[in-house]
């Protein structure tokens, strides 16, 4: 691993980590709309994934000629490890109390890490926040693209606190609008063990967010600080055009399984919600649908009469 940043400064407030792999034509938007804040206590680490083109000059660029509170990083050998690694690598040399991740190819609003911190400021019981997000197509500007934008509502009281793990359920029935451009605790992240770094390219949003669901407190807030750009080549759209999206969701339902029986949360809402939908995906591996069964074996009979009502236990 390798770092280029500036005489270092007094530690921020919040950290905002930018992984990129490949995104010379959007990183230096996502840039400035970091060092466009109204908030000043920032610092932006800049993680390269092993690009091939022009972005991390441009990352070293704006390490080399700021002052002090840019940082760029790049794995050892400039390989690809993914974004779970990269932004573990970016948490790792991260300064700031609090932490922001921001997508290369996205954007924040200016006020986004002010409004965010006094969300946090004012509720110190409270993890983690975040807003709905806006799904920006108009950065184009092509004339059909003008009134496309609109904003994806969390579909969830807005401006209170939930406890965990009330929201986790939620996102898993697609009934809530899973976190994104959210605002952490430095601690926090660092407590439930960051990313997990064999979810390389999908699903390591929502492992992230199971953990913290699980954790802490979160806020759901009605403001929106976060564009989310549209555009052919993002991870998601391309994933879904090559049919990788479903497939991709079963590693991602299995840990979840596992890291809720290995919390104490085995029998929860969201874990019967999880095994449900991998009881039904035709690739299940035999070894997981003995593991489901040995637990429920095992699981007092209370509880297994709760979870199936209609079903014969065994004694």
């Amino acid at each position: 691993m390798s770092a280029i940043h500036a005489t270092e400064p007094a530690a921020p407030e919040v950290s905002v980590i930018v992984i990129f792999l490949d995104e010379e034509c959007f990183l230096e938007q996502a840039l400035a709309s970091v060092t466009a804040q109204t908030l000043p206590t920032w610092e932006l680490v800049l993680v390269d994934d092993g690009s091939t083109d022009r972005s991390p000059d441009i990352a070293r660029q704006h390490a080399e000629r700021g002052d002090g509170r840019i940082t760029y990083l790049e794995h050892p050998g400039r390989e690809t490890r993914g974004m779970s690694a990269s932004r573990n690598l970016g948490l790792a040399h991260a300064r700031g109390e609090l932490i922001a991740f921001l997508d290369a190819d996205d954007v924040l609003v200016p006020s986004a890490l002010a409004a965010m911190v006094a969300v946090l400021r004012a509720h110190p019981e409270v993890g983690m926040v975040y807003g709905p997000l806006e799904y920006w197509y108009s950065w184009s500007g092509a004339p059909e693209d003008a009134e496309r934008n609109f904003v994806y509502p969390v579909e969830l009281a807005e401006e209170r606190v939930y406890e965990p793990p009330s929201l986790l359920a939620p996102f898993l029935q697609n009934t809530a609008f899973a976190p994104s451009g959210m605002l952490t605790r430095r601690a926090l992240l660092e407590r439930v063990g960051g990313f997990e770094e064999s979810f390389r390219n999908l699903y390591e949003d929502q492992v992230i967010a199971a953990k913290l669901c699980l954790a802490a407190p979160i806020y759901v807030a009605g403001r929106r600080w976060y564009r989310y750009r549209q555009h052919p080549e993002s991870s998601c759209l391309t994933a879904a055009r090559e049919g990788r999206l479903r497939a991709a969701r079963e590693p991602f339902l299995e840990w979840l399984v596992d890291y809720l029986e290995q919390e104490g949360h085995g029998g929860s809402e969201a874990w019967r919600l999880a095994r449900r939908e991998l009881q039904r995906r035709p690739w299940l591996p035999p070894s997981r649908r003995q593991r489901l069964g040995e637990w429920v074996v095992r699981a007092p009979r209370d509880l297994r009469s709760r979870l199936f009502p209609r079903a014969r236990l065994a004694r």
